[in-house]
């Protein structure tokens, strides 16, 4: 008996045992080789009990058995099976699969593997840039991504960058794309302070410089509505998503990397030598002593200091980095230093439902330039004086003064040595999130952004300078003698803020219904608050105006300037991604935009979209492997242009004279863009070859101008915007490939291609609207483009260029295509345009063992670029005058007289092909790092802009000064750039 009670108690206790066992809940964390994965998927073998992980890797399961086997798995990893064994806590790594496609792509408020993406969605990971120079983040997008041109305004420093996503949707409002850092949307302005307009506006700068490089974990670019509409108001132009690293070793780790890069010219504006001056007919001052490269340029260099610290557990994750970036320009005086710093910190709590991330990014940056303006007029800028100087003409006189030979023919070694213009920028940029999980589908998350920007640039030009106009002197109301001498002072603050609120809803019901849910609230606002001030008239031998301004003349002499605005966006936003039957795809987007910009009557606006994949085939062996297609529908918007554009707005002038700027218009709205597309992704030939092709269309309306004023209307004419009847159409074709030529275990090899097509026109449109305006001798009020109806954007209007006559005098085409002069001959909208038809990009990368090299090339076809530079200054009348100039000008037939006119005779093609970079690396291994406690240790070789393919005369075939007339950009102008560079420098990457 007592026996059968033992018996029968054991039994109990071995059930009530085995019960509990299966109800324990195991956790872990699922990485790969390069840290916490994603997106990964853990399943109870046999049962429907799974889970996925989060963001940092990590996952629960409730109700395992402890004999249980976990299966995980992750697209392009390969699926392993453990047994729980008992175990609470089980972390696993998991192997590449050569076989499978892993990329997890970062879309609006999430992540989605890219099989599962109904969008057309390109993302590129640090590995592909982590060893290329680039002076901005955003030109590491350059010939990578299908449908994305990135170019440079000019070679300066620190300059501005055009970023096109699927071409231009707008005309006078922002044509570049939202940039979001870690879910803060930027504002998109430049956070430099304004310059004084001395011999014309400058460059503005680029708003990423803030960012460092090596900070970035990942670039994501949403280019159709499916992908983009979650951002509504603000996703016509496109959005790209930037994710900043994360700390990815469980040991802490500490990286450090350095490189200097070497530069030089790229182009040149082939200006005559001295002899060859002298040899054309030009008056010879005897002196060979000149050139103008030694004059203002030099050999530029970079150097790069990044340290970053990190580490991760399974409750927290932590990385700190600091990095300093100086450069020297290769025109004189100009550069950039910055130095940044900056902190991510996760902790979990309450067992990991609570997720709070912190982080944050100073950045510290001093702006160096020189007189590199826009619209000089004939007496030039730095480049222009250096270029039109006299090569035989020395440029200090035998006691050392400055050859001074008038104050419109500007010694550019004087120009350069007696002006000052530095940009000091303090950015501060940071978030808080917190996430909770509500239950397992349901979770919440509150984020916190700012972006706080302090700038102020200050620049003077010496009193012992003497130019032409009346901007650059002063009179002495006490004796009527003429000061010079001129200083500036601007400061502009900006702060902005924004505030999230999201609920997600995550759940598969069953193998063949998994659904996802979003819902959301946020609001941001932007602030801005500037001053300036400017003097003029110092005496001669003052030197320090900048912090001596009360030493000008008074009063009319010292101007002050003052601004202030706020713009405001709410927004309601809901998305539904739905998978049936693992192979239709349904994304469903909607998103309410509400702004402080437009008129009472259209304060708030409605974007919709509607995205569906597909997979016709998936995970196949063979020939073709996976297949799937897509289709997206969608409405997005733009609201891009300047605050209180709806509103009455005045201000006042000089002694306080009112002067109206804006009439109010109540029912301004929103510039919409509708899109629709379709595409296909592939992998094919056992998943070596993949790829994707994309067509789409996307039509904008409602533009927003200012009214034109009716000549024939008696009174006074009052500016007021509105929406404007037409319509932009932008339609193209894009095609992505990446084949893995060789994968095996120490020789590997893969190549890349894209190329994405696009043409652009605008239709029902009544208006007839300059732009490119030109500058130099004679072009005061010329231009060289239009936008009107049935053109595409920025198409050329020009004069029809056919030689010269007997006497020198250049020949055009009149109104009936027959040769004629300049008096009788007719402007002509050519079928041209600056903006490309055809983007290229290849790159392709090959290692051997640990030794590593890479290639990548970009390109641009089908466009044409004026090029003011030589309208201005290279024709056969500016030679004769005494001014060098080209040998081509020179020795023309042209007559000294004959109206150097804006023609075709400037118009060039623009097309090129740039070896962008080039990368050669060693990675160390064995007992030489093993001696040192070093993780990983690699030396690189990397040169950028090394050659170039191209017919264009001008110095550089990828530019685009900002030549806008009353507000409307234009495209595809080179006048007086900055030079483009070419570069080689050396870099050492070590990991502890």
């Amino acid at each position: 008996m007592k026996n059968s009670l033992i018996k029968g108690l054991m039994l109990f206790l071995t059930v009530l045992c085995t019960s509990l066992t299966y109800s324990q809940d195991v956790s872990g964390t699922v990485s790969d080789a390069n840290g916490p994965l994603p997106g990964a998927s853990i399943l109870v073998k046999g049962t429907t009990n799974g889970a996925q992980t989060d963001f940092d890797g990590k996952f629960t399961i409730k109700n395992v058995g402890s004999n249980a086997v976990l299966v995980f798995s992750y697209i392009g990893l390969k699926t392993q099976e453990l047994n729980v064994a008992g175990k609470s806590t089980v972390n696993v790594v998991l192997k590449e699969d050569s076989a499978e496609l892993k990329e997890v792509v970062i879309i609006g408020y999430g992540s989605v593997r890219k099989k599962d993406a109904t969008g057309a969605i390109d993302q590129i990971s640090s590995k592909k840039f982590d060893n290329v120079a680039s002076p901005s983040p955003a030109q590491l997008l350059r010939g990578k991504v299908a449908g994305v041109q990135v170019t440079q305004s000019s070679g300066e420093p620190g300059g501005a960058i055009s970023i096109r996503v699927r071409g231009n949707t707008s005309v006078r409002s922002g044509n570049g794309p939202l940039i979001v850092i870690d879910g803060v949307p930027l504002d998109g302005g430049n956070v430099s302070a304004g310059g004084d307009g001395l011999l014309g506006g400058s460059t503005p700068r680029n708003p990423l410089n803030f960012v460092n490089q090596n900070d970035i974990e990942s670039m994501t670019v949403l280019k159709d509505a499916s992908s983009t509409a979650i951002y509504g108001a603000r996703g016509a132009n496109g959005v790209i998503v930037i994710t900043t690293k994360k700390g990815k070793s469980a040991e802490p780790e500490l990286a450090y990397s350095t490189s200097v890069q070497f530069s030089k010219i790229a182009g040149d504006f082939g200006v005559m030598t001295a002899d060859q001056f002298v040899a054309a007919g030009g008056d010879d001052q005897k002196s060979r002593s000149y050139d103008w490269k030694k004059a203002v340029l030099r050999s530029g260099i970079t150097k790069n200091h990044d340290l970053s610290f990190s580490k991760s557990t399974d409750n927290s994750n932590t990385r700190l980095s600091l990095s300093a970036t100086d450069t020297d320009g290769i025109v004189r005086n100009t550069g950039i230093g910055k130095y940044t710093a900056s902190l991510y910190n996760s902790n979990d709590f309450f067992g990991g439902a609570l997720k709070v991330e912190t982080r944050l990014v100073y950045a510290g940056i001093k702006d160096q330039t020189t007189l590199i303006s826009n619209d000089a007029g004939f007496i030039g800028n730095i480049i222009g004086s250096a270029l039109y100087w006299n090569p035989t003409s020395p440029i200090y006189n035998t006691d050392g003064s400055y050859n001074v030979i008038s104050n419109t023919f500007l010694n550019p070694v004087q120009l350069l040595n007696s002006y000052t213009d530095y940009t000091n920028t303090s950015k501060l940029f940071g978030s808080v999130a917190a996430t909770y999980k509500i239950n397992s589908n349901f979770s919440y998350k509150f984020l916190f952004g700012i972006e706080n920007s302090t700038s102020t640039r200050k620049s003077q030009l010496l009193p012992t300078m003497d130019i032409q106009g009346p901007q650059f002197q002063a009179t002495d109301p006490a004796d009527n003698t003429v000061k010079r001498g001129t200083a500036f002072i601007s400061t502009q603050n900006k702060f902005n803020r924004t505030f999230e609120h999201t609920l997600n809803y995550n759940k598969e019901f069953n193998e063949n219904f998994v659904f996802d849910a979003l819902a959301g609230y946020s609001f941001y606002e932007y602030n801005y608050d500037g001053f300036g001030v400017s003097a003029k008239g110092f005496n001669i031998d003052q030197l320090n105006l900048i912090n001596n301004m009360e030493g000008a003349l008074s009063r009319e002499y010292r101007v002050p300037s003052s601004g202030r605005n706020k713009v405001d966006l709410q927004s309601y936003f809901a998305r539904v991604n739905a998978t049936i039957f693992k192979k239709l795809l349904l994304t469903g987007t909607v998103r309410i935009d509400g702004s402080s910009k437009f008129g009472e009557n259209n304060k708030y606006g409605t974007f919709p979209s509607l995205g569906v994949g597909y997979k016709v085939i998936e995970a196949k062996s063979g020939l073709v492997n996976d297949v799937k297609i897509r289709g997206s529908y969608g409405i997005t918007g733009n609201q891009e242009f300047a605050p209180n554009s709806a509103i009455s707005a005045g201000q006042f002038g000089l002694n306080g004279t009112p002067v109206t700027v804006n009439n109010a218009n109540p029912d301004l709205k929103w510039e919409t863009t509708t899109s629709s597309g379709v595409g296909v992704d592939f992998e094919l030939i056992n998943n070596r070859l993949t790829g994707s092709v994309d067509y789409y269309n996307k039509n904008t309306t409602d533009l927003i101008f200012p009214n034109q004023p009716d000549g024939s209307q008696p009174g006074t004419y009052f500016p007021r915007l509105l929406n404007a009847k037409g319509n932009l159409i932008n339609k193209g074709f894009e095609v992505s490939l990446n084949y893995k030529v060789i994968d095996s275990g120490d020789f590997t090899w893969d190549v890349s291609g894209n190329a994405s097509f696009n043409s652009n026109k605008f239709t029902n449109f009544a208006g007839f609207i300059q732009t490119g305006g030109l500058n130099g001798q004679g072009l005061s009020g010329a231009y060289a483009q239009i936008i009107t109806n049935d053109r595409p954007l920025y198409s050329y209007n020009l004069y029809e260029w056919r030689g010269y006559d007997a006497n020198g005098m250049s020949i055009y085409a009149d109104a009936a295509g027959n040769d004629t002069g300049l008096g009788t001959a007719a402007k002509k909208i050519l079928d041209k345009q600056p903006l490309p038809k055809v983007n290229v990009g290849f790159s392709t990368n090959v290692t051997y063992k640990n030794f590593d090299a890479g290639a990548s090339f970009y390109g641009a076809l089908g466009h044409y670029i004026y090029n003011n530079t030589t309208n201005a200054y290279f024709f056969k009348g500016s030679f004769l005058g005494g001014r060098n100039t080209t040998l081509e000008a020179a020795t023309s037939p042209q007559a000294q007289g004959d109206p150097n006119s804006p023609s075709t005779k400037y118009l060039e093609k623009g097309d090129f092909l740039r070896l962008g970079n080039l990368t050669f690396g060693y990675t160390f291994s064995g007992n030489i790092i093993e001696r040192f406690k070093i993780k990983s240790a690699r030396l690189f070789v990397n040169g950028s802009n090394l050659f170039i393919i191209t017919k264009y005369s001008g110095t550089d075939p990828e530019v685009d000064t900002d030549k806008s007339l009353n507000g409307v950009p234009s495209a595809g102008m080179e006048y007086l750039s900055y030079p483009r560079e070419k570069s080689l420098g050396l870099g050492l990457n070590v990991t502890f």
